[in-house]
Parts: C-alpha cells; structure tokens; sequence
C-alpha cells in the first residue's frame, strides 16, 4: 500500500501553530490596554444601587434592624475598599442618609461621621467638614442626652473642623461652639477633665466669665483632690481667686451637708438627691431658703437672703 502523504498534515500544524502564536501575541497587547479601561471605568464613579431614603424605609418591610447592620457593614467595607484603592467615595453621603432614615438615632453614625467624611480619600475639604457638623448636629438632636455624642460634636468643631476652614472669625466661633459643647458633655456624665480643655478655649477666646463658671462647675464635680488643686490653680491663673474661694466655700458647704444628711450615699449620689429639708419646720415655707431642694440658693455664692 501507498503511505499516505503527510504535506497536508504539516501545513494544517504549522496554520495551527501560527494561529496559536498569534492569539497569545493579540492577548499580550490587548490585554494591558482593556485592563487600563476596565479600572478607569471602575474608577470614575461608583454605581449606587439603593432606593431614595424614604422608600428604602418601607422596602425593609419592617426588619429595620437587619437592614441597619447590612447597610453599617456594606459602609465601612466601602469605605475601606476606596481607601486601599485610593478612590473617591463621593457616594458616603448617600450610605448615611439612608441609615440615619431608618433608624435617626444610629449612635455608631454619630461616632464616626466626623472622621468618615473629613478623612475620606483622596483627602476632606471645607464642604465636608460643614455636612460633618450637619450630622452630628443631628446628633445631638436624636440623642440630647447621650454624654458621648455632645463630646464627640463638641472636640469636633473645637480642634478639627477648623483645619479644614479658611474663615479666622469662624474657626473661632467655631471653637467656642465647641468648648461649649463639650460642657454639656461633661455635665451629661462624661469625664470632667474634657471640661478643663474647654474652659481653656474659652478664656483664650476672651469668655473668662464662661471659664470661670466651666471650671467651677468641674471642680465640684471631681473627687479627685489633686485634679481639684489643677482647677484652682487655672481659676488663679484667670484672675478668679474670689471665685476659688466662693468655689471652695460652695464645696464645703455641700460636703459638710452631706456628712450630716445622707453620709451612706455617695457624693454624686447625694447631688443628685438634693440637700436635706426639714420637713416639720419647713410645712407651709417652700419659698423659704432653707426649705428648697435645690442646691442653687442654698449655697453660699447665691447671697440671697431668706425669707
């Protein structure tokens, strides 16, 4: 028999051979150029997938919760993932409003907003730091009496948002609305020495009289003998010695009380209560002095004199 004739068979290897080569060759030049689109693509804008606020309130059919914790962890994985590719994250705004519609009173909302928005890549700016304030104005407002949410507001607007202003007046008042804010913190239950920071600010900033009732307010409030002494020695350096003394005198005039009233309960305990009436004596005299339960005119910086 014939051999069957092997010509053909190499011309279809080597147009095999040569389609290979030229599709690894038309891989290795296309490939870097669509990947380059692909990301430039990726990295213009993200794609924001979620309803308007108020309808994504009724979508979640009640299970309000759930969604609060998917919504928090889908935020903070965006957020990372934008840092590590260092990419704008020009949707955050959006991720808080439909948190803060489902539940306005998202107390982990309120502790990060501030950093989020003026630390978000590539970098913060003035408008950010305003929709900060915005927020955690809002704060305050859903949670008037969460210690932590005033402090968080307050060292906010007094030592980071004015790096991020252009306006001195405003950087200054927005430090004075901040040492304020952190009073209220302080009296809310939050650590008095943030108190001491803020009557700082305040007698920097000429409100000396503020200054003096913040660190009077504080020095009443501690325990501590020594952080007492540090709060005197401020109110010396602010020209208040009257007001160290009509402080100490307030302080002693509460200790003493309380030794004779209520000595089981602790000290703020007992300022909470109230000084003690004689309820006998007092029948029928509560504008009288010594028959209040308030602490205000009973100590001895009211100088009110009796009925």
């Amino acid at each position: 028999m014939t051999p069957p004739a092997r010509e053909p068979q190499r011309g279809i290897a080597a147009v095999a051979l040569t389609l290979l080569v030229a599709s690894i060759v038309g891989v290795a030049i296309l490939q870097p150029r669509l990947a380059a689109t692909v990301k430039a693509v990726k990295q213009r804008e993200d794609v924001y997938v979620l309803p308007p606020p108020a309808q994504l309130r009724a979508m979640t059919l009640g299970y309000r919760a759930a969604a609060i914790d998917l919504l928090w962890a889908k935020l903070l994985v965006e957020y990372g993932t934008h840092w590590q590719e260092h990419r704008a994250f020009d949707a955050l705004p959006r991720y808080i409003d439909a948190i803060l519609e489902i539940e306005p009173d998202y107390a982990p909302i309120y502790r990060y907003v501030d950093t989020m928005l003026v630390y978000r890549p590539p970098r913060g700016y003035e408008a950010d730091a305003r929709l900060a304030r915005k927020y955690l104005e809002r704060g305050i407002k859903e949670r008037p009496y969460d210690a932590k949410v005033w402090m968080q507001y307050g060292q906010f607007i007094a030592f980071i948002a004015p790096g991020f202003l252009e306006d001195s007046e405003e950087k200054e008042r927005w430090r004075v609305d901040g040492a304020f804010a952190m009073i209220r913190a302080v009296e809310l239950g939050a650590d008095p020495d943030r108190a001491v920071s803020a009557a700082t600010i305040l007698s920097k900033r000429g409100e000396n009289e503020a200054a003096i009732r913040t660190l009077r307010r504080v020095y009443a409030l501690t325990d501590s003998a020594s952080e007492r002494e540090a709060i005197a020695q401020k109110l010396a350096k602010l020209s208040a010695n009257a007001e160290r003394e009509t402080t100490a005198r307030d302080v002693q005039y509460v200790e003493s009380r309380w030794r004779k009233d209520f000595p089981f309960l602790s000290r703020g305990e007992y300022l909470m209560v109230g000084p003690g009436v004689d309820a006998m004596r007092c029948a029928g005299r509560k504008r009288a002095i010594d028959c209040t339960t308030d602490w205000g005119p009973r100590l001895p910086s009211a100088a009110v004199d009796p009925d």
